[in-house]
Parts: C-alpha cells; sequence; structure tokens
C-alpha cells in the first residue's frame, strides 16, 4: 500500500472508530437520561449555555487528538488499532491524556446543556472507569511499546493535569 493510501486508511479507521464510540456514549447518555425523572436534584438552568461551550471545548480536543494520532501516530486511538510511532505533541504535549479530558468534559457539557444530573454523574463515572483503565491497561502497555521515549514522556507530562511540561521533573511522577 502506498503511503498516500495507508494514510487515507489510517483515517478512514480514526474516523469509523471516533463514530462508534460516540455513537455508543450518545447511547449510553440517552439511557442515564431515563433515571432523571427519578432523581430529586438538576444542575441549574444556568448552566445550560457553560455547558454548551464544555461540550465544544471537549468536543474539539478530542478531534485534535484524533488528527494527531492519524497523522503523527500513524495509526488510531483504539487500543486494538494503536498508533505505530509514539504520540507526544499537539495536545499530548500538555497532558498524557488529553482525548479522555476532552470526552468527560464534553459528556458533562452535555449534561449540564441538557440539565440532566445523570449525564453530568455519567461523566464522573467514565473519568473513573478511564483512570482505572489507564492504570491498569494503557500506561504498562505504553511502557512496554515504547520504553524510555515514554518513561521520558511520562516524567515530564501530567496524567491529568493540563501544564507546561517539564523536562526537569523527576522520572515517576504522575
Amino acid at each position: 500500500m502506498t503511503t498516500g493510501a495507508s494514510h487515507a486508511f489510517t483515517v478512514i479507521r480514526t474516523l469509523f472508530y471516533a463514530a462508534a464510540f460516540i455513537w455508543l456514549w450518545v447511547w449510553i447518555g440517552g439511557w442515564v437520561r431515563t433515571f432523571d425523572a427519578g432523581l430529586p436534584v438538576a444542575p441549574p438552568a444556568w448552566l445550560r449555555p457553560v455547558g454548551v461551550v464544555l461540550a465544544i471545548a471537549g468536543a474539539l480536543v478530542v478531534a485534535a487528538c484524533l488528527a494527531t494520532f492519524a497523522t503523527v501516530g500513524r495509526g488510531t486511538p483504539a487500543p486494538f488499532d494503536p498508533p505505530t510511532a509514539f504520540v507526544a505533541t499537539g495536545p499530548y504535549r500538555y497532558v498524557r491524556n488529553p482525548m479522555y479530558l476532552g470526552g468527560t468534559g464534553a459528556i458533562l457539557g452535555i449534561g449540564l446543556a441538557l440539565s440532566s444530573i445523570s449525564v453530568v454523574l455519567l461523566a464522573g463515572g467514565f473519568l473513573l472507569v478511564i483512570h482505572a483503565f489507564v492504570l491498569i491497561h494503557e500506561e504498562p502497555a505504553l511502557e512496554r511499546r515504547f520504553g524510555d521515549s515514554y518513561w521520558q514522556y511520562r516524567a515530564s507530562v501530567h496524567r491529568w493535569l493540563v501544564s507546561k511540561p517539564n523536562p526537569h521533573r523527576p522520572r515517576g511522577e504522575s
């Protein structure tokens, strides 16, 4: 396969996986909204515009991550179809898990925009599940796959806190 065709196929796979993942979370979000009627609280209406902004910002971060994976990483964010090159640029320069943070922001924002406490709680549950996935599967897999490159990256970029990279941060700090 030529480089151009290979790149196009990577982009198509990335878009397909992203669409499937978004569909899954829209379906889960719709399902959890059915619990709103039985819950005694709801986000205040004044948070709706904040939610719209947060949802859009989260979606834009996810889109930037997808583009970085497809172009720089020459792969997809799917664990079963990972990038062939280590990705530490774009949004990944400032936080190790920007796609998960963007996804959490999008879910939280949608929950606020819809005044759905169930979707707001889903965002928290999503982040907890993703944190466990990162600790149990993703970080050990990246360490095995990319070795020293990943160790240096991990030592200079926070897992969840967005910040300017610090190449002098002590090794192993998260």
